[in-house]
């Protein structure tokens, strides 16, 4: 069930919008100033917040901007405020999507689920696990049967790199390429180097046999 928060003055608008997306399975909080809004905010466990612009104590573009100094939970504006300039300043505050009011309950039932679908894209790519191995996007960091390992950004790159296509062999022009973004000189031994270097910071997890040689061609990984 997604967490709504609602933040909306008009309480006929609040209340209509609360109960349809209750009927859809949502669970949803009413707030009906900024202020308001803030404070439910900072207490966390909202999955999608919607927010009116002309708000009291606090606008729904102050509130906007505080929330994304520090999370990217979904945000979409509800706004009588049609004009193409309000659009692109709320956008660029870090809104998600922008719904001119009076708006159709179904139309935002849409664009609610296709923010919340994205969102849950987002997570699935912040973690990527396999086998002992966990890769945290969002931090750049590699735990290895339980214990962090300390990888270089072009390190992380390349098991970042392997991990999303398991069973794929890639060779060493493609990892050069795809890590450095540069054309791969000829006999080039920094792949060899990069990768060695990898299964040495892996050695004390025991996970170092992950990262096969496939020779003649490039590196995969064991698929046990």
């Amino acid at each position: 069930m997604p967490r709504v928060l609602i933040i909306e003055d008009d309480t006929d608008i609040n209340n209509s919008t609360a109960q349809y997306l209750r009927r859809q399975g949502c669970g949803c909080v009413q707030a009906y100033s900024g202020t308001e809004g803030r404070r439910l905010w900072q207490e966390g466990g909202f999955d999608l917040l919607l927010v009116d612009l002309m708000l009291p104590g606090l606008s729904g573009g102050e509130l906007i901007a505080e929330i994304r100094r520090s999370a990217q939970t979904p945000v979409i504006v509800l706004s009588a405020r049609a004009e193409l300039s309000d659009k692109v300043e709320l956008l660029s505050l870090g809104a998600d999507d922008y719904l001119t009011k009076p708006y159709q309950l179904e139309e935002l039932w849409a664009r609610i689920q296709v923010q919340l679908r994205h969102a849950s894209a987002s997570l699935v790519r912040e973690i990527l696990r396999y086998r002992d191995w966990e890769l945290n996007f969002d931090e750049m960091t590699l735990t290895a049967a339980g214990q962090p390992v300390n990888l270089t950004a072009h390190e992380f790159k390349i098991v970042e790199l392997l991990t999303g296509q398991p069973k794929r062999v890639f060779t060493k022009q493609q990892i050069y390429e795809a890590v450095w973004g540069d054309a791969y000189a000829v006999e080039d031994k920094t792949i060899t180097v990069h990768v060695s270097n990898i299964r040495a910071k892996l050695r004390p997890s025991g996970t170092d046999s992950y990262i096969q040689t496939v020779w003649g061609i490039g590196f995969k990984l064991s698929e046990r």
